[in-house]
């Protein structure tokens, strides 16, 4: 046996399909000193009895690209190391028996044409064409991927693992890693990972184990099930849950090798032809989840008991779909563990707790067709430094402490799993693990109607039921039962005036001597500001890419108020920390738990807030983009004069327990100004109408705020530049090579010219015949009287308005193509006259 090197490069932890994945990606790179561990034997613990379905459409854009190339790495694996994947392309078939699964089957088809994936909608005929067992008796329709395919999850896990040490990779097997050795990352106190503790057999029988020690430069969790054991010996948060998954293998019953993979989401279930066997497995609403301290510490191709009665409704499901199963006898009953996250999407990425640590795990069974993908992208991040795309989806950053709470995994993991073939509703909301974050507001808007929605924890409202009627979600793909409610809120948002609680609103205070230095350094706008001003700006990397989007208030001379969305609380502190250099005097506290936010907006705003102020509101005295500290209620609280909906209007940030009684008091002189509760969707619509970007969805660390549309806040020439000021310098001098002179890819608004059709995001954006890009969110624009969308369009001589406006344009919803308009400007109060009033 090869004996342990005392250091190296890079560490891997964990011998599944995924580890072997980053191992063999990161010699693909080039790196050689690069080192596997595995507990047990490689594939033991989820992957070996993995379905091996390799999908390739995902619910995003970058995740389909990234299941694309798994395909295509598994399609060429064996030929590169010479060991056997058993992968084949026969296709896979989804089908569904209502319309609203043909709807969620057709906008997923109508997406997928934007990245060039074969896709086609088929009738049920066409699809007992192509799978002749299936029961088309109650199908609407189905959709066809003629590249997605199987494969054997060992072997291909072995092609990987063999691929690695070919590039120079080691591998060892039966050592298990007891503990992450870290070391300060400079005088700011932050740590970083320095080595791995490991036990290592003893050649003599009955020996004990020995420890040993080895040194790394990077460290990168793959351990699967035991994700999140790992994690907190590094005091690194990864919140996942394992769960029972079931499925059966049927008798040799003369499957022909060529049938396509078949899926039946509304069913539950999933079934591939296997040596002429049929293998049937279920994605159940209620699963089982399995703690892990009731799997055995030495648990190594193991599986749990049966449990009949739990997938028996399941597979009487699948005999009415494929009815051959009826007679068909039973050789194997699985049930083994998989683990999930709390959102169903994985988690990949560096640590925020702990520098050069990675983490690619929790893969939610969908670990064979994400591995090439999530390997691939997870080096490429080590390597360089970075991610070479937007992974916001699946990046381990969007986690909060409290989610690796092992109670609230528990009840999530009950949900999820199901989730995975669930109706992927618009605004789908979990029903599980509810309730952890709350407004201290959160009862009086319950008492007035709210129906809440939960975003990283928070529960907020996102619409307010009329009287008499019941706050809850009816969900389609059309106007939903709250569109009416949400339209009333939106305006009264442009007529008379909305209260929004925001108090899920990320806070960090930023202060001492080197404030101003160091944000000026980070933000591509200038906060070299006078006190009681606030700026706009986003933070850049070194691409020019926006890694976020917010607001930073001026509060003294050295104290800055930074304000960003809650969904990146925690990815926004991180970058923070990441660039502030050891060497200034400057903390950041986060104060998000200690204010609460009222945003009160609407031409009335002025009217109702001056009533329970002795300040000035005036234009005069209280401009926009100013911040003061005002008297109301009884409290002192800070108003800052900004707007996400595009109308008149101010942020109260007061301390949390002052906030009810400010609460109460705006409420109460509300209602002679025509005053609404509004939640978040018509925070969302007015927020279309008005152009205004959201991070996450229509700018991500991928986009410039060139090509954005928020080059008036950068400021090129202030002292000291800004990160990511060459590469925007750069994607000027490009200007030039476009015959228009302005870029080839910008964000453009679009409206529907057909009020009826719904558009959310990824929707297909056609131009001339040919599609330009594909939307990056959507929503009703009640003003407008017709759906708004945004998105990038891409054009060789440049997007310019003149090309615009020559162009025939048309959103693809559904597999229907409807006429769009589109600007560069935003489609209400282009020029903000209404939010200087």
């Amino acid at each position: 046996m090869e004996s342990i090197p005392k250091q190296a490069q890079v560490v891997i932890i964990g011998g599944g399909v995924i580890g072997c994945s980053v191992a063999y990606h990161l010699t693909r790179l080039g790196w050689k000193d690069v080192v596997l561990l595995e507990r047990k034997e490689l594939t033991c613990g989820t992957t070996w009895h993995a379905a091996g379905l390799v999908g390739q459409l995902r619910a995003t854009k970058n995740m389909t690209k990234l299941a694309q190339y798994t395909s295509e790495l598994y399609a060429t694996l064996e030929k590169e190391t010479g060991q056997a994947t058993g992968f084949k392309q026969n296709g896979s078939i989804s089908v569904a028996p209502d319309d609203g699964r043909f709807e969620e089957l057709k906008r997923g088809a109508s997406m997928a044409k934007c990245f060039g994936l074969e896709v086609e909608v088929i009738s049920p005929r066409e699809a007992r064409e192509l799978y002749p067992l299936l029961n088309i008796d109650d199908l609407v329709g189905a959709v066809f991927l003629p590249k997605d395919g199987q494969t054997n999850p060992i072997d291909v896990t072995q092609a990987l693992a063999k691929g690695a040490k070919m590039g120079g990779a080691k591998i060892f097997e039966n050592i298990r890693v007891c503990g992450i050795e870290t070391k300060n990352a400079g005088t700011s106190g932050a740590r970083q990972v320095s080595g791995v503790k490991v036990e290592v057999p003893s050649l003599g029988s009955g020996e004990a184990s020995e420890l040993k020690t080895i040194s790394a430069e990077i460290v990168v969790n793959c351990a699967g099930l035991w994700g999140h054991q790992v994690g907190k010996m590094a005091g690194v948060n990864v919140p996942l849950h394992a769960a029972e998954h079931f499925y059966i293998v049927t008798e040799n019953i003369g499957l022909p090798s060529t049938l396509p993979v078949l899926r039946d989401p509304s069913s539950w279930i999933y079934a591939k032809e296997d040596a002429g066997k049929m293998l049937v497995g279920c994605f159940e609403p209620k699963s089982k989840p399995r703690p892990l301290n009731t799997i055995p510490e030495d648990f190594s191709f193991g599986q749990f008991e049966e449990d009949w009665e739990h997938f028996e409704p399941a597979m009487l499901n699948a005999m009415h779909r494929i009815p051959k199963l009826e007679d068909a006898g039973i050789h194997t009953f699985f049930n083994g563990p998989e683990s999930f996250t709390p959102d169903d999407r994985y988690i990949l990425g560096e640590a925020p707790e702990l520098k050069n640590f990675y983490v690619a795990a929790g893969l939610n069974s969908i670990g064979i067709q994400s591995a090439g993908g999530a390997g691939k992208v997870l080096s490429e991040w080590i390597v360089n430094g970075y991610p070479p795309i937007d992974l916001w989806d699946v990046d381990i950053r969007r986690f909060h402490s409290f989610q690796g709470n092992s109670q609230y995994l528990k009840e999530r993991t009950e949900e999820s799993l199901g989730l995975l073939y669930a109706m992927h509703w618009p605004f789908r909301q979990p029903e599980t693990s509810r309730g952890v974050r709350k407004s201290v507001l959160h009862d009086r808007l319950e008492k007035t109607g709210a129906c809440f929605g939960e975003m990283s924890g928070w529960e907020r409202a996102n619409w307010f039921a009329p009287q008499r009627t019941e706050a809850r979600y009816e969900y389609s793909y059309a106007r939903q039962n709250w569109f009416e409610a949400s339209a009333s809120e939106h305006q009264a948002a442009r007529e008379k005036v909305a209260l929004f609680d925001m108090s899920s609103f990320a806070k960090f205070v930023v202060q001492g001597r080197d404030a101003e230095k160091v944000l000026n350094r980070i933000c591509a706008n200038d906060v070299a500001v006078p006190s009681g001003k606030a700026v706009y700006t986003s933070w850049l990397n070194e691409r020019g890419g926006i890694e976020s989007d917010l607001t930073v208030t001026r509060l003294h001379e050295n104290v800055f108020l930074v304000v960003t969305a809650g969904a990146s609380q925690i990815r926004d502190l991180a970058w923070l920390h990441k660039n502030i250099p050891d060497d200034v005097h400057v903390t950041v506290t986060d104060v998000t738990s200690g204010y609460a936010v009222l945003s009160v907006m609407g031409p009335e705003s002025r009217n109702l807030l001056s009533k329970l102020t002795p300040d000035d509101l005036s234009n005069e005295a209280f401009p926009f983009g100013n911040a003061q500290e005002i008297e109301i209620g009884y409290a002192r609280a800070l108003a800052l004069r900004m707007t996400y909906v595009g109308e008149l209007g101010w942020e109260i940030y007061a301390p949390t327990e002052f906030a009810q009684d400010i609460f109460d008091k705006i409420l109460a002189a509300g209602t002679e100004h025509g005053l609404k509760l509004a939640g978040m969707h018509a925070l969302n619509s007015l927020r279309l109408e008005k152009a205004f970007r959201h991070w996450g969805h229509d700018i991500v660390d991928e986009d410039t705020p060139l090509e954005a549309g928020l080059g008036f806040a950068v400021k090129f020439e202030k002292p000291g530049g800004f990160i990511g000021r060459e590469a925007l310098l750069r994607q000027k001098d490009e200007l030039s090579k476009t015959k228009s002179g302005v870029l080839k890819k910008r964000l453009v608004q679009f409206a529907l010219e057909n009020p009826e059709p719904m558009l959310y995001h990824n929707e297909p954006i056609w131009c001339n015949n040919k599609i330009v890009g594909d939307l990056t969110s959507g929503m009703y624009g009640h003003t407008i009287g017709t759906c708004l969308g945004m998105g990038y369009v891409s054009h060789e001589d440049g997007v310019s308005k003149e090309f615009l406006e020559s162009s025939v344009f048309e959103i693809e919803v559904a597999g229907e193509r409807y006429g769009a308009r589109p600007s560069l400007r935003a489609f209400y109060d282009p020029k903000s006259k209404r939010v200087r009033m």
